[in-house]
């Protein structure tokens, strides 16, 4: 199995966007892509909220939300929790900061 990082182009709400993972990762990434896109079109079309990132950020909360609720009846551990949103916000950060860079 090759832990060999490739980019792969997605797109979220209309917005194109390039992430780097790993061969074995590719089908999680791309079903995690798709979720967080059918989220936040949902949230952008039943609500008044405007603008990507405010609908990102809805998404996100529902989203932690959803695992908290699915996680508590489950042994939940808050620690690993915090530390997984952590490096999901550097990821974010730092595609995010790439992206600005291009418009």
């Amino acid at each position: 199995m090759s832990t060999k990082a490739k980019t792969l182009d997605v797109s979220i709400l209309g917005r194109n966007y390039r992430v780097t993972c790993a061969d074995e990762e590719r089908e999680a990434l791309l079903a995690a892509v798709a979720y967080v896109d059918k989220k936040m079109t949902e949230i952008k079309s039943r609500s008044k909220v405007a603008g990507t990132e405010r609908v990102a950020v809805m998404t996100a909360l529902n989203i932690a939300n959803e695992l908290l609720s699915i996680r508590l009846g489950s042994g939940f551990d808050i620690a690993e929790l915090k530390r997984r949103m952590n490096s999901v916000q550097s990821k974010l950060d730092q595609a995010l900061s790439q992206q600005d860079s291009l418009f």
